[in-house]
């Protein structure tokens, strides 16, 4: 009796690496695997690379900030004011970049085919803009191909730019040359005469608002 329970009791220690192994393997199960394919979550137009774990940095040093409230607090001319760059264009590459000795965080690249040229960028221009990967993972992403028009902050001290307000600053262009507004746009900018109640306006239209916003004090 005393050997039948020593073999096996040597069984299931044998057997328990393995079952831990494939627990392991399961989505939630461990905190660490989690961890490590939300670092590795732009894969779809980001090349694979090896991931560099990236410091946390305070807002100041990933691009300029300005306080976005509640809709109605705040309206279109203050949002203009604080983009550096505004222009529509086409995605044309993304690749990323890892940390290393010129770059103190990871990165990712975005190479735009400039169309509309609204501020701070020319037309014709093919513009790479570097954001942090903590933004992308965190969702704010694109895919070649797409048509965007961006309100993009002046680049930080670290060369990195992001779009103004996170979802706001970024308005998705069809082919026949149109800005669509999200129910988020709506609500923001629905004091403005240009865009107030529009879910989708030309982009001639679109700039005579940003141009007007600029009049505002």
């Amino acid at each position: 009796m005393v050997g039948r329970s020593g073999l096996c009791l040597l069984a299931v220690i044998w057997m328990t690496p393995s079952l831990f192994g494939q627990a392991a393997d399961r989505p939630g199960v461990s905190p660490t695997a989690a961890a490590d394919v939300l670092s590795r979550a732009p894969r779809s137009d980001v090349p694979e690379s090896r991931v560099v774990a990236s410091p946390v940095l305070p807002p100041e040093k990933l691009s300029p900030r300005f306080p976005i409230g509640p809709p109605g607090e705040f309206g279109f001319p203050q949002f203009e004011r604080a983009a550096g760059m505004i222009f529509s264009g086409t995605v044309m590459r993304i690749a990323r970049r890892p940390a290393n000795l010129g770059q103190a965080v990871e990165t990712v690249a975005i190479t735009f085919h400039v169309e509309n040229a609204i501020r701070g960028v020319t037309p014709g221009q093919e513009l790479t803009i570097s954001q942090w990967v903590g933004l992308w993972t965190s969702g704010q992403r694109y895919r070649v191909g797409e048509r965007v028009l961006l309100f993009l902050y002046p680049n930080s001290k670290l060369g990195l730019t992001s779009c103004v307000g996170g979802p706001l600053g970024r308005f998705d262009e069809d082919a026949a040359g149109r800005v669509w507004l999200t129910a988020q746009h709506l609500g923001a900018f629905r004091r403005d005469p240009v865009l107030g109640g529009k879910s989708r306006v030309r982009t001639s239209d679109f700039a005579l608002a940003v141009r007007r916003a600029g009049e505002e004090e």
